[in-house]
């Protein structure tokens, strides 16, 4: 089974290096696969070159995607780590 959530990038500069590397770090201590998918594009969410790629703005939705063993947990983990980047 897969899990997915929307969420909307808050923070002002929006999903530039510095969080998508967290997101990157985090995503890595799952074993499940993650990923991020805006409008028609779909990333591997363990690359930052694929989430730098999806061009993620303040006011921009995305979609985070777990499928695996621990989905999720991973899921709630990295909806509540987008939510928390507002600098």
């Amino acid at each position: 089974m897969m899990v997915r959530e929307t969420v909307t990038i808050v923070n002002k500069t929006g999903l530039h290096a510095r969080p998508a590397n967290a997101f990157v770090k985090v995503s890595k201590d799952f074993a499940c696969d993650i990923f991020l998918e805006k409008d028609t594009k779909k990333m591997n969410g363990k690359s930052i070159l694929g989430l730098l790629s999806l061009g993620l703005n303040q006011g921009s939705q995305v979609d985070i995607i777990a499928d695996g063993e621990d989905e999720q947990q991973a899921l709630e983990t990295l909806v509540n780590l987008v939510k928390s980047f507002t600098e």
